[in-house]
């Protein structure tokens, strides 16, 4: 009943549908029926998705490719309903962009930076940074470019700042990086912010070492300091035996204090310390940032490796293990990792090739989002499981995800 490639369907509809079926079917039919047609909600419009969404969702986009060539999805939990983003706009000369960043900011996602290759740079298996952004109006679901960063740069640290009328958006580090030869990448210090409000980047004060792949999140009080933090990621490398190259990950991060009035032009970089006990990890696994609303504002820490959760105890700068993933994913395919609303989202896709059984008939894959979630105050595991829009296999763990509050 639902077509997932145009996406159109009326919910309205939906409930007049399912209410005829039910009338033509035995009583102990109606469940399955009923959850059918709870399935035709898989794929909404853009128009029903927006108006169906109450005074405050919360809602997840994937970019599980290049999004001017793989559609983006935005997910919302609570009615397991999905639709499709428009592609993004594109050159003809550029391909295979990864390593972006995604930010939610009101009414609309930032698309920044990234790594991609261009057929007329030699040669044409290295990846190059690029200095573009994006904005996409959840509005009126269009994109639109905005002026590009000083510096090109992908795998790396971003996040949302207060200052000015409308906030703006910090960037720090990164440099260029290829998805399979990961080692092979560029490092940079660079550092700049971008004024909403007046649509221009300025440069601040470079970071103390050449950091990339690393995280930025905001931490502060409202109405008092804020501080910009990056942590983890990497910077020199060395190889093995002459020939394989290999990064060295930092234990530490690094602070930028912005005080009030002032937009952090001024702002100074403090080390922080080795966050891992001795005999511990090195390399960061996936972070992500929980805004606590019961500890004066302040931001928690999460950090996924493999199936271990960690929280960052900031006052004894140590990551302390919090809790374990339930189950593995299918076929012990890597996670996501996603915040909403103060829960942590952990996910896995599993998609499977129909056309492989006996008959002879083809059928599409059929995808499915398995998501474990993790609530930090109450210690407490859930999950859920829904059909997803992506019927062809995605790295989850290497697609772009970002929570969004409407």
């Amino acid at each position: 009943m639902c077509n997932w490639k145009s996406g159109m369907i009326i919910p309205g509809l939906l409930n007049e549908i399912s209410c005829m079926i039910l009338s033509m079917v035995p009583f102990s039919h109606h469940s399955r029926i009923k959850a059918t047609c709870k399935c035709w909600r898989f794929v909404l419009s853009s128009h029903d998705f927006i108006s169906s969404l109450r005074r405050r969702n919360h809602l997840i986009s994937i970019f599980p490719h290049d999004p001017s060539i793989t559609n983006p999805f935005l997910f919302d939990p609570l009615n397991l309903a999905w639709t499709p983003l428009p592609l993004s706009p594109c050159d003809p000369s550029l391909y295979g962009l990864s390593n972006f960043s995604v930010l939610h900011m009101g009414p609309h996602l930032y698309l920044i930076g990234g790594s991609l290759f261009d057929t007329r740079s030699f040669p044409i298996n290295r990846p190059l940074s690029t200095s573009n952004a994006f904005r996409f109006t959840l509005i009126h679901f269009t994109w639109q470019p905005i002026s590009p960063m000083i510096s090109p740069r992908g795998s790396f640290a971003c996040a949302s700042t207060p200052q000015g009328k409308q906030g703006g958006i910090i960037v720090a580090g990164g440099g260029s990086r290829h998805t399979i030869f990961a080692a092979a990448g560029t490092r940079m210090t660079s550092v700049e912010r971008y004024d909403v409000e007046m649509d221009k980047w300025e440069p601040l004060q470079p970071l103390p070492r050449f950091r990339a792949g690393c995280v930025g999140f905001m931490n502060g009080q409202k109405g008092k300091e804020n501080e910009f933090w990056v942590v983890g990621g990497y910077g020199a490398s060395r190889t093995i035996s002459g020939v394989f190259p290999v990064d060295e990950y930092y234990r530490d991060g690094v602070v930028m204090e912005f005080n009030n009035g002032n937009n952090g032009n001024n702002g100074v970089w403090r080390e922080v310390g080795d966050m891992w006990g001795h005999g511990q990890r090195v390399r960061s696994g996936k972070i992500v940032v929980a805004h606590d609303h019961d500890h004066h504002n302040h931001n928690q820490l999460f950090m996924l490796h493999k199936a271990d959760i960690f929280r960052y105890d900031m006052p004894s700068n140590r990551w302390v293990y919090e809790s374990r993933v339930p189950r593995k994913a299918p076929d012990s395919s890597p996670f996501g990792f996603v915040v909403v609303d103060r829960e942590l989202y952990v996910l896995a896709h599993h998609c499977v090739d129909l056309t492989e059984t006996r008959r002879s008939k083809q059928h599409k894959r059929a995808g499915t989002m398995y998501i474990q979630i993790y609530n930090p105050k109450k210690k407490t595991w859930r999950s859920l499981v829904t059909k997803s829009p992506f019927n062809y296999p995605i790295d989850i763990s290497s697609a772009v995800l970002s929570s969004i509050c409407l």
